[in-house]
């Protein structure tokens, strides 16, 4: 006899709760914020309303860099930051613009500063040296000008990316990189779950480690919960092993020693009641009286159904109906499933095929 499904898997999950609830019951200390900051402005914009864009932010700079006044250099006229359209085979791109570091400079041009600390986008500074606004209004020109060379071709949109694409392909070509794949959404998942359960862990930790007495409930909960998953096992597993009322045999009888045509007649008589269950657990035992009165094997009621099956040898013709019968009889007595007239039906031929008519 066997009991397949009374692992007690369920008992992860009631831990996992267990703990879930432990941790919402706990005061959290981490306040959720929403960044703050003034709200971003952003104009849509096409290839050519970028490249008028960039063409008229140019002649911003050339006036601010000739008149040096903060009329001419008035940041205010650099304008919204632009989120750029495109579709590229079929399917839309976007990408935003900003233009703050134009506005800053020209707003330090505005001032008629003569200097300027080094641009930000310079990382490496071999010493310390002072960069003029003039120079600056001159890369920036530069730069406008880059970018405006950029947007004369629609396809290099974010393009300008051709190289890197090559590069990134003859790296992952290399053989260390063969067995490497994108993560699943089923890998993503398990990642997120595990992240999340090891935040839950730390944060028990933590709060453990302010309240002792925390440790003591949940190792009485682990405690109760294994008991009562041990408690729940053994209920199934006598449930499962429940016999309704059958014809009396002693322990010391063997199922030859009650004639295999009673045995039929009971389950016949069963199947007239619609207790399918019962009729397939005679008929299993009509086939082994049948054989046993054969001599196929010594008499032994102690026998477990596996163990009828192993007296067969793989050579015998009636070892695929036995099996057959004994699948459908475990599953039926033993496994809590529900039979039918059909299950009834197969269990016949089988026993049939083993002398049982």
């Amino acid at each position: 006899m066997s009991c397949s499904r009374c692992h007690p898997g369920w008992l992860r999950n009631a831990l996992v709760a267990a703990l879930i609830v432990a941790m919402q019951a706990a005061p959290s200390s981490v306040a959720h914020s929403q960044p703050s900051g003034g709200q971003e402005s952003f104009q849509k914009a096409g290839f050519d309303d970028y490249r008028k864009h960039l063409e008229s932010l140019d002649a911003l700079v050339v006036a601010c860099q000739k008149l040096r006044n903060s009329k001419a250099c008035d940041a205010a006229k650099v304008g919204p930051d632009d989120r750029l359209q495109w579709t590229s085979s079929g399917v839309a791109e976007q990408r935003e613009i900003r233009y703050d570091w134009l506005r800053l400079l020209l707003g330090r041009a505005g001032k008629n500063d003569t200097t300027a600390p080094p641009a930000p986008s310079q990382v490496k500074v071999i010493k310390a040296q002072t960069v003029s606004v003039d120079e600056l209004l001159t890369q920036a020109r530069t730069r406008l000008a880059e970018d405006l060379k950029q947007a004369e071709d629609p396809q290099r949109g974010t393009v300008g990316h051709a190289a890197e694409r090559k590069s990134l392909r003859a790296i992952l070509a290399r053989p260390e990189y063969k067995g490497v794949r994108e993560s699943s959404a089923r890998d993503r998942l398990s990642e997120w779950f595990d992240n999340w359960i090891n935040r839950i862990l730390s944060s028990l930790v933590s709060f453990s480690a302010r309240s002792p007495w925390i440790a003591f409930v949940l190792w009485g909960l682990l405690v109760a919960a294994i008991v009562l998953g041990l408690v729940y096992i053994l209920v199934r597993i006598e449930w499962r092993s429940r016999i309704s009322p059958t014809p009396a045999f002693t322990a010391s009888d063997s199922p030859s020693a009650r004639e295999w045509q009673l045995w039929l007649q009971d389950a016949q008589n069963m199947a007239s009641q619609g207790l399918w269950r019962e009729a397939i657990h005679f008929l299993y035992w009509a086939a082994i009286s049948r054989l046993e009165s054969r001599r196929l094997w010594p008499a032994d009621r102690a026998r477990t159904p596996r163990e009828y099956l192993r007296l067969l040898s793989q050579a015998d013709l009636r070892l695929a109906s036995l099996t057959l019968l004994t699948r459908s009889f475990e599953h039926t007595w033993y496994g809590g499933r529900t039979a039918g007239s059909a299950d009834f039906q197969a269990a016949l031929r089988q026993a049939a095929e083993l002398g049982v008519e």
